[in-house]
């Protein structure tokens, strides 16, 4: 055994909002799927744009932009969800796009600054920012990216089951292609 010490590494799955790099703990993410078409609830959150049947799970979708005040975007190609492990519930996060996976060492995190944590604003789900050396990552801590009373108002949306997919009817003519909806997230090195 040498005498160095190793620096723990992290690894990141890296998505784009609003021109804006975002870093999630790899170990939160579920999978990355194409967007599709998701089933509105009436009555829910401004950022909750509602939900999906995944394989037979509905899950509850949140546009991510609308959740951290930025402008709409329209959907396009590079559009993904996210579905992501958030306090024992998956959810759904709708992104402009998944860039990559990245390693970086935990010594490149600086915390957040507290010009930017103050007491009066919403970022209790920032952990802090990597700095790489061509752009910086802002990385976000799942478990608090909704407040409590979010996720009581998602997981409501979750237990209703009401979102109906034409897939789940035989009767209905699926909307979906044959093509798997799965993506992979290729790592940088």
């Amino acid at each position: 055994m040498t005498s160095e010490v190793m620096t723990a590494e992290k690894q990141l799955v890296v998505f784009d909002l609003a021109g804006e790099h975002y870093g999630v703990d790899i170990s939160t993410v579920r999978e990355i799927i194409q967007m599709q078409t998701v089933t509105r609830v009436p009555g829910s959150a401004s950022f909750v744009e509602g939900m999906i049947n995944l394989r037979g799970i509905v899950i509850p979708v949140v546009d991510l932009r609308k959740r951290f005040g930025l402008d709409s975007a329209e959907h396009d190609k590079d559009t993904r969800i996210m579905v992501m492990h958030c306090k024992g519930q998956d959810i759904g996060m709708i992104v402009d796009s998944v860039t990559e996976v990245l390693r970086i060492q935990s010594d490149s995190i600086e915390p957040p600054s507290s010009v930017v944590t103050s007491s009066d604003s919403d970022s209790e789900y920032l952990l802090g920012t990597a700095k790489l050396t061509d752009r910086l990552v802002i990385l976000l801590d799942t478990d608090r990216l909704l407040s409590s009373g979010d996720k009581t108002v998602i997981a409501n949306l979750a237990s209703r089951k009401e979102a109906k997919d034409p897939i789940d009817d035989p009767g209905k003519e699926s909307k979906r292609s044959s093509t798997s909806s799965k993506e992979k997230v290729v790592t940088k090195t």
